[in-house]
């Protein structure tokens, strides 16, 4: 058991959280006369490594991950969906989420499709959920940073929420507040050409280049930020405001995340940043989850395809989700860091 557990250890430090990276750049700067322990000089390692390491992990998981999603076209998931009834289908949807790569804006034009396709409201609403906020690269990332049981019970407990906010939505027979162009798009059923393995790779490649180039200015952005708070913001501000002693910080975190707009490859740096400065678990995943799923550009986006009352009931349910899972991760923090 102890070997099983060093084997893993080292996986997950040195292969996903690639460390050896860290210290190649520290010895090549302290190589060329620099002091590491120089602020300037370690915000540029922190920089240089968490840069070069989200970008070699991003360009693998979006190739695997673009080529699963190369199985499930639009068409063939809302075929997929509609075999199922009831919680069933919001967690089948939740889960088909977790294959799609996509940002919170991007993912809005397929539940559009799905909902003007006929099936039921809820269960678009549980992809729309699912998909920022969880996917299979988010469980490698994750991993790589807070280690594999916060990793799973993230994707768990974000899995639970577009389950259950699907659900609700179902239950409140809120169809009529969806804008009614949507409704009666209806959809053409075509069936998509089968592909081959090289068509699915050339997919893959395509989806990886694509996907890069979109995120790779908030990855910029949201290192940029990591090294900033790692390096210069005073750890008992970062303790005062998002530490034990504020009841009010998963809060403040869900609300201040709102308003950006990244994908989780952008804010995992920021989270490492500000847990490493003292801030709670549950706060950090409350903010990286805000992020993700009710970015104010996405916010806009949906508001053209539903009305302001099913708006506000999905930012309610999100927000509520996020907030209850961050006080409960900070709860459990000492059982699973």
């Amino acid at each position: 058991m102890q070997i099983l557990k060093s084997i893993w250890d080292f996986f997950q430090s040195q292969i996903l959280g690639m460390k050896w990276l860290n210290d190649l750049i520290g010895g090549g700067l302290g190589a060329l006369g620099l002091d590491t322990t120089n602020r300037w000089v370690a915000s540029a390692q922190f920089f240089a490594y968490d840069v070069i390491k989200i970008v070699v992990l991003l360009c693998f998981l979006i190739f695997f991950i673009s080529y699963i999603q190369s199985y499930f076209p639009p068409e063939r998931s809302k075929k997929i969906l509609g075999r199922f009834r009831g919680i069933g289908a919001n967690s089948v949807a939740a889960l088909l989420g977790t294959v799609t790569p996509f940002c919170s804006c991007s993912s809005i034009p397929l539940f559009i499709g799905f909902t003007s396709a006929g099936l039921p409201l809820g269960v678009t609403f549980s992809f729309l959920i699912s998909s920022p906020m969880v996917d299979l690269g988010s469980l490698v990332l994750l991993m790589s940073i807070f280690g594999a049981k916060v990793a799973i019970l993230y994707v768990i407990f974000g899995l639970i929420i577009a389950v259950v906010g699907g659900t609700i939505i179902e239950k409140m027979h809120m169809e009529k507040h969806v804008e009614s162009f949507i409704l009666s798009a209806g959809s053409v059923d075509i069936e998509s050409p089968e592909l081959t393995k090289k068509d699915r790779i050339v997919y893959a490649k395509e989806q990886t280049l694509s996907t890069f180039k979109k995120v790779l200015p908030y990855i910029l952005i949201g290192v940029g930020i990591g090294a900033a708070i790692h390096n210069w913001i005073p750890e008992e501000w970062v303790v005062s405001l998002l530490g034990s002693d504020n009841p009010f910080g998963v809060i403040l975190a869900t609300v201040v995340g709102i308003p950006m707009y990244a994908d989780i490859f952008g804010t995992i740096p920021i989270a490492e940043a500000l847990l490493a400065k003292g801030a709670q678990l549950g706060t950090v995943l409350s903010f990286m989850m805000g992020v993700t799923t009710l970015s104010l550009p996405s916010l806009i986006m949906l508001r053209k395809a539903v009305k302001p009352k099913l708006l506000a009931v999905f930012i309610a349910i999100c927000a509520a989700g996020i907030i209850l899972v961050g006080y409960l991760f900070n709860a459990l923090q000492a059982l699973i860091v």
